[in-house]
Formats: structure tokens, sequence, C-alpha cells
């Protein structure tokens, strides 16, 4: 689920959907995901949510360019086993051009 953030506590009762596992959840108990990395920047912007256990489990390194692998790789638009494959060519492409 995504929804248009407000400034903190206009957020009061609402409720939200984590991305990862699927528990709906009082917004104020849930953590923001920005998929481009930068939650501080809010402008006209719009947040998924990740359930506390889940935001703990999250990797929190730099997300730069993911958006746009996950694109190429047709995600959620192609069987996992086709994303897959593309999604490990562009890394291993992204790799070695480091």
């Amino acid at each position: 689920m995504t929804t248009t953030s407000t400034l903190w506590g206009g957020d009061s009762g609402r409720q939200v959907t984590c991305i990862a596992c699927g528990e709906t959840l009082d917004r104020e108990d849930a953590r923001e995901y920005d998929k481009h990395g930068d939650r501080w920047d809010r402008e006209g912007k719009r947040f998924e949510y990740l359930c506390k256990s889940c935001h703990r489990e999250c990797c929190q390194q730099s997300r730069d360019g993911l958006e746009e692998m996950l694109v190429a790789a047709d995600a959620g638009r192609t069987d996992r086993g086709t994303f897959l494959r593309r999604f490990c060519e562009s890394t291993t492409d992204n790799e070695s051009l480091d």
C-alpha cells in the first residue's frame, strides 16, 4: 500500500500494510520505506510501509540504482525465474563496471 505521507502526527488512526509481510497495522506502529532511499525529501512523494519486525530485518545498504535494475529485470511483470536470472545478470554486469 502506498499513501501520501503527511507531517508527523497527521497519520493518527490510519491503517497501512507492510509491503514485506502483508500485515495491516496502525500507521504510528509502522516504519516508512522510500524506494528511492531518501525519506527526508518528502515533497510530492508516496511512501510505502514496513512493520517494525520487517524493518529490523531490512538491509540498510545504499539503494542507488536498485529501482532502475528492478524495472529493467521486469520485476512484477514476469515469472520469478526469468526475473531472478535478469536481475542476477544485471548485478554481475554492474559489479564488473566498478
